[in-house]
C-alpha cells in the first residue's frame, strides 16, 4: 500500500515526546472557511499549544475570513478575487495577502508549513496538492476530487518526494486507523460505510420530485453544500471508493460499500483470517481531522464519548444500484481509467451544481454524468495538462446539454 506511514518522521516525534519537546506544527488550511476548515480550526482551538496558522485560504467568504486572521495571525492568506486580496493587504498592513489559483499553489507549497490541510471543493484541490506533494510537504487530505480526477498523478508524485497524505474524510481514516500495524499483504478487502442519506428506501418515482432543500437534510452529518448533494446521490461513495483506490494501493474489486444508516461503524478492513476491524465513534469530523492534524497522537479534544448500551442496533444493507446508480458509475469510471474519473467529477460537479439552482433534477445528475462517460475517449497515463483539459471539455459539454 502507497500512503502514509514514514517510520523516520514518528521517531522523531517519538523522542522529541521523551524529551518533554512540544514543537509547534505550522499548518496551512486551504478551504478554511468550510465545513471542514471551520472544524479543523475548532481542533486547533483546544490544542493552541500544538499548532501555528502558517495560511489560509478561502473563495468568497471574506468577512468570516477576516474574523479568522484577527484570530489566528497567519503569514500570508489567499482568496479568489484580487480585489479581495487588495482590501486584506489594505486591512492587514504586513499580510501576504494572494489570489487566484497561483495563490493557493503558493500557500501549499512555497509558504514555510509542516502540514497542508486541503479542504477545498472540488478539482480545484488538485493543483494545490500536487504543489505541497513536489515540495515534499505532508498533505491531510479532505479534497477527494483530488485523487478522483488525479488519482495516479498524485501517488505518483508523493512516492517521489517522500510527503505522506493523510486522510481526513472519515471512512478513509477510518480504515487508515484500522490498517495500523498490520502488513499490506495480509489485507482481503477493505469495506466503505455509507449512511445511504436522506432518501434511503426510495423509488425512482419518488426520487424525481425531489428539492433541494430536501437533499440537503443529511441525517446524520453537518456537511457542505456539494458533497451533501454527493451524499444524498450517493456519488459521494462513488468518490470515496475512487479515493481509496489510490490511497490505499487496492484494487476496485476488493473495495466493497455496504449502507449502514446509524452512521457510527465508519469503515472497517477484513484479513486474510476473516477478521475484521473496524473504527467506530459517534458521527463527528473533528475525530478524522484531529488525527489527520496530530497522526500519530490521539490528544482529547473534548468529543463526546459512545455509550454502547444506548446504541439499540446497528444495521447494515446492499446499496440500491437501480434507483441510485452513481456508485456503479465511479467504478465504471475506475475501470475505464484513462482520465474517466475525471470526467465523473466534473460531470457531477456541473450536474450538483445545476440541481442546487434549480435548472436539473435530481436524477439528472447521475444521467448526465453516465452520459458524458460514454462520451469520453480515454488517454492512456494523461499528464496534469490532459486531464485539465479533460476537465475542461467536460464541463462544456455538459453544460450544453442542461
Amino acid at each position: 500500500m502507497t500512503l502514509i506511514h514514514n517510520e523516520a518522521n514518528n521517531e522523531i516525534t517519538g523522542a522529541k515526546a521523551l524529551a518533554g519537546e512540544t514543537e509547534k506544527k505550522r499548518l496551512v488550511l486551504l478551504g478554511s472557511t468550510g465545513s471542514i476548515g471551520e472544524q479543523t480550526l475548532e481542533v486547533v482551538r483546544r490544542c493552541p499549544d500544538n499548532f501555528v496558522i502558517a495560511g489560509l485560504a478561502c473563495g468568497k467568504r471574506i468577512d468570516r475570513l477576516i474574523r479568522q486572521i484577527e484570530e489566528f495571525r497567519p503569514q500570508a492568506v489567499a482568496v479568489e478575487e484580487e480585489t479581495a486580496a487588495r482590501r486584506l493587504r489594505e486591512l492587514f498592513p504586513g499580510l501576504e495577502a494572494l489570489s487566484g489559483e497561483a495563490g493557493l499553489c503558493r500557500l501549499a507549497g512555497q509558504i514555510e508549513a509542516d502540514l497542508v490541510l486541503n479542504a477545498l471543493v472540488g478539482v480545484a484541490g488538485l493543483k494545490p496538492t500536487l504543489e505541497a506533494g513536489r515540495a515534499g510537504r505532508d498533505v491531510a487530505l479532505a479534497n477527494k476530487e483530488t485523487l478522483v480526477a488525479g488519482g495516479e498523478l498524485v501517488t505518483t508524485c508523493f512516492k517521489a518526494s517522500g510527503a505522506r497524505l493523510l486522510p481526513v474524510d472519515s471512512e478513509h481514516s477510518a480504515i487508515f486507523q484500522a490498517l495500523a500495524g498490520n502488513a499490506p499483504e495480509t489485507v482481503a478487502k477493505l469495506i466503505l460505510t455509507a449512511s445511504g442519506g436522506p432518501f434511503l428506501g426510495w423509488n425512482r418515482a419518488q426520487l424525481e420530485q425531489v428539492k433541494p432543500e430536501q437533499a440537503l437534510r443529511h441525517p446524520n452529518w453537518e456537511m457542505g453544500r456539494k458533497v451533501t448533494i454527493d451524499s444524498a446521490t450517493l456519488m459521494n461513495k462513488g468518490l470515496e471508493l475512487i479515493e481509496a483506490r489510490w490511497l490505499f494501493d487496492i484494487p476496485e474489486e476488493r473495495i466493497e460499500v455496504v449502507i449502514h444508516p446509524e452512521s457510527l461503524i465508519h469503515s472497517m478492513v477484513e484479513y486474510n483470517d476473516c477478521s475484521v476491524i473496524a473504527q467506530i465513534s459517534l458521527p463527528d469530523m473533528r475525530l478524522p481531522i484531529s488525527y489527520a492534524l496530530h497522526y500519530p497522537d490521539r490528544p482529547d479534544i473534548g468529543l463526546t464519548s459512545l455509550d454502547f448500551t444506548q446504541i439499540g442496533q446497528m444495521t447494515f444493507r446492499q446499496p440500491d444500484h437501480e434507483n441510485f446508480p452513481a456508485l456503479e458509475l465511479a467504478r465504471q469510471a475506475l475501470r475505464a481509467g484513462g482520465g474517466a474519473a475525471t470526467v465523473l467529477n466534473s460531470a457531477n460537479e456541473v450536474m450538483v451544481d445545476r440541481f442546487l439552482n434549480g435548472k436539473a433534477g435530481f436524477l439528472d445528475i447521475p444521467d448526465k454524468v453516465a452520459r458524458a462517460l460514454a462520451a469520453h475517449r480515454p488517454v492512456e497515463r494523461p499528464s496534469l495538462e490532459e486531464l485539465l483539459e479533460i476537465d475542461r471539455v467536460t464541463r462544456e459539454r455538459v453544460c450544453q446539454w442542461v
